[in-house]
C-alpha cells in the first residue's frame, strides 16, 4: 500500500506545498521519482511531469524519455521533456558533466515554472541522498551549514520524499508492482557519490543498521544548532557592525572578545565574500598590523588602529581630470569641483572641502587625480616637504580612504591642495596676493 498518509503529513509538517499549488515534478524514470509521481497522484495534488534527456547514454536515455512520457499518460498529467547537449555545455563552461547536468536541469525547471505558472518544483531526494551529501561535504570540508544535509524546502524547490529511505522505496515499489527504469551509471563507482553509496554507506550500515534514522535525528540537531548560531550571529552583527556612509566598521576590541572568535568572525564577514582562509590570515593581524588589507571579490577590508573597515571595491577607473582656466566645474575622483575666480584675497575658513589659492601661482591646465606612490608636498604652516604617505598616517587616514582623496595638481607638478585636508604652503593667500581662485568639492 502506498504510504500516502505519511507523504501528506511530511508535506504539511514542512509546509512544502498545499493542495491548491501547481507542482512541477522532476521525474527521471528511476524508482525514487516514479514513486513520487504515484504518491502525488494518489494524494490528489495538481502536478505535471518534467523529464530531462541529457543525451549522454544514447538509446538508454531515449528509452527513459519514452518511459516517463507513457507514465504521464497513465497518470493523466501534463508532460514536459527537453534534451540537452550536456557534454558540449560542460566543455564550454569548464564544468564536470555532473555539474553541467545539474545546472542545465535546474535552469530548465525554473524556466518551465515561470512560463507555466508552477508554484513549486518537486524533487525526489530521499534520506540516503542526504546521508551521501553530508558525507561528501565532510570529505571535502564544510561548516555547520554543510551538516544539515538536503533541506526539505529551498526557495521553490521542495523534496517531499525525504521521509523515506532507499530500502523503503525499493520495498514499496516491489510490493506495489510499480515499473521504473534503472540508470546503469548508478551502479558505477566512477563518481564520488556512487562510491559512497556502494562502498561506504553499506559498511556504516553494518555498524548501525538504523543508519537512516540516526542520521535523520542528527540532522534535526544540526539544523537546530544552525538556527541558534544564525540567531547569535544576527545579534552580534547588530551589536558590532556600524555603518558610516558606504563603510562598515567593526571594533577590534569587540572582535577579540568573541568566543569562539574564528567561527563568529567568519560568520560576520561571510556575507561580504570573505573566506575562512582569509579569516585565518586576518586574526593574527588584528593587534599587530594596522594598515593591512584583505580583499574579497566585492569588498576591501582594512585593519585600522581600532577598527576593521569594510568598503565596496570600486570598479570605476579613477582617471585624472584636467582643469582649464575658463572651467567653472569639473567631475573627478567621485567629486564635483567648483572653481570661482575672485579679485579679492578671500580666505575660506571652517570648510575643509573648500580652499582659497593665490591665483597668480597657478599654471594651467591644472589636474585632479588620486594619490600616487612618491607624492610629496609642503603642508600649510611647514617649511619642509612631507611625503603624502606620512601625511596620511599623521592625519590617521585609513589605508582604503587615501586612494579616494582628490588631489589638485598645478601645471608645474606641485600638489596644490589635498582635497578636504591641507593646502600647499607656497599657494596660500598672503599680503601680496592680488586675486584668488576658490576650489570647492562636493561628493557625487
Amino acid at each position: 500500500m502506498l504510504p500516502v498518509k505519511r507523504f501528506v503529513e511530511f508535506i504539511e509538517q514542512n509546509r512544502l506545498f498545499t493542495p491548491a499549488c501547481k507542482i512541477l515534478a522532476a521525474v527521471s524514470g528511476g524508482m525514487d521519482s516514479v514513486l513520487m509521481a504515484h504518491l502525488l497522484k494518489a494524494a490528489g495534488y495538481n502536478f505535471a511531469i518534467a523529464h530531462c534527456n541529457f543525451t549522454m547514454r544514447g538509446a538508454d536515455a531515449d528509452a527513459d524519455e519514452l518511459f516517463t512520457r507513457e507514465l504521464s499518460k497513465t497518470l493523466g498529467v501534463n508532460y514536459y521533456a527537453t534534451r540537452f547537449a550536456t557534454k558540449q555545455y560542460a566543455d564550454e563552461n569548464k564544468l564536470s558533466v555532473q555539474m553541467a547536468a545539474r545546472d542545465l536541469r535546474y535552469q530548465w525547471f525554473q524556466q518551465l515554472s515561470s512560463q507555466h505558472g508552477f508554484d513549486t518544483i518537486a524533487l525526489a531526494h530521499h534520506q540516503n541522498d542526504t546521508i551521501e551529501t553530508i558525507l561528501l561535504n565532510l570529505t571535502r570540508g564544510t561548516g555547520i551549514a554543510g551538516m544539515h544535509g538536503i533541506l526539505p524546502k529551498n526557495g521553490n524547490l521542495t523534496r517531499p520524499m525525504l521521509f523515506l529511505s532507499r530500502d523503503e522505496i525499493q520495498s514499496i515499489i516491489t510490493t506495489e508492482g510499480l515499473t521504473y527504469v534503472e540508470d546503469a551509471s548508478n551502479a558505477s563507482v566512477k563518481y564520488a557519490r556512487n562510491k559512497l553509496r556502494h562502498l561506504v554507506v553499506p559498511v556504516l550500515k553494518e555498524l548501525n543498521p538504523n543508519l537512516e534514522a540516526t542520521f535523520e535525528n542528527n540532522l534535526r540537531n544540526f539544523r537546530d544548532m544552525e538556527l541558534l548560531l544564525d540567531m547569535h550571529v544576527k545579534q552580534i552583527t547588530e551589536e558590532l557592525l556600524s555603518v558610516q556612509g558606504d563603510e562598515l566598521r567593526i571594533n577590534i576590541e569587540r572582535v577579540n572578545s568573541l568566543v569562539p572568535k574564528r567561527l563568529l568572525l567568519y560568520k560576520l564577514l561571510q556575507p561580504y565574500g570573505f573566506t575562512e582562509s582569509i579569516v585565518d590570515d586576518l586574526i593574527p593581524a588584528l593587534n599587530k598590523h594596522a594598515g593591512r588589507s584583505f580583499k574579497s571579490p566585492g569588498y576591501l577590508l582594512v585593519v585600522d588602529r581600532e577598527e576593521l573597515i569594510i568598503t565596496p571595491l570600486s570598479h570605476k577607473p579613477q582617471e585624472a581630470v584636467s582643469i582649464n582656466q575658463k572651467d567653472k566645474s569639473v567631475d573627478g575622483m567621485d567629486y564635483r569641483m567648483h572653481i570661482l575666480h575672485d579679485d579679492s584675497p578671500l580666505i575660506i575658513k571652517d570648510n575643509p572641502m573648500a580652499v582659497s589659492v593665490d591665483a597668480d601661482k597657478l599654471v594651467y591646465p591644472l589636474t585632479v587625480r588620486g594619490w600616487q606612490q612618491g607624492d610629496s608636498f609642503k603642508p600649510l604652516g611647514m617649511r619642509t616637504r612631507q611625503k603624502l604617505s606620512d601625511f596620511f598616517i599623521h592625519q590617521k587616514v585609513p589605508l582604503h580612504a587615501k586612494n579616494h582623496i582628490p588631489l589638485l595638481i598645478n601645471g608645474n607638478g606641485d600638489i596644490v591642495w589635498i582635497g578636504g585636508y591641507r593646502l600647499h604652503d607656497d599657494y596660500k593667500v598672503s599680503n601680496t596676493t592680488k586675486k584668488v581662485t576658490i576650489f570647492e568639492l562636493y561628493k557625487i
